[in-house]
């Protein structure tokens, strides 16, 4: 069963099922979003891009972020999806986050846009 992310109920007050590309999708944002230390039986998991938003905006940091969150991305979901590219744009407060993937054994690309706003 997949699981939907967030955690909630549906229609019939039983948990939430997700279809297998919205559960990638979802797997992809807990990754990007979750830092190293915050899961206590995973303290590895996560690629922490929620560090980067403080850093200066500048190609050094997107080349940094981009190398961080392929790299997790292929660690936690390589044997799920391909990664075709990861592009990162840091605008003042935004970080902006474009992946561009496949799922193992299908055709089609598949596009994940995040946006993260530090709230300054």
């Amino acid at each position: 069963m997949q699981i939907d992310f967030p955690y909630h109920f549906d229609g019939s007050e039983r948990t939430a099922r997700a279809a297998e590309a919205k559960h990638i999708r979802d797997l992809i944002e807990q990754i990007l979003f979750t830092n190293p230390g915050e899961r206590v039986n995973r303290p590895d998991f996560g690629a922490g891009v929620l560090q980067l938003v403080f850093a200066a905006a500048s190609p050094e940091a997107a080349a940094t972020a981009e190398f961080l969150i392929r790299g997790a991305l292929q660690q936690y979901l390589g044997q799920r999806i391909e990664i075709d590219a990861v592009e990162t744009q840091a605008e003042e407060s935004t970080l902006r986050i474009r992946i561009a993937y496949r799922l193992r054994g299908r055709e089609g690309q598949e596009l994940a846009e995040f946006a993260l706003e530090t709230g300054t």
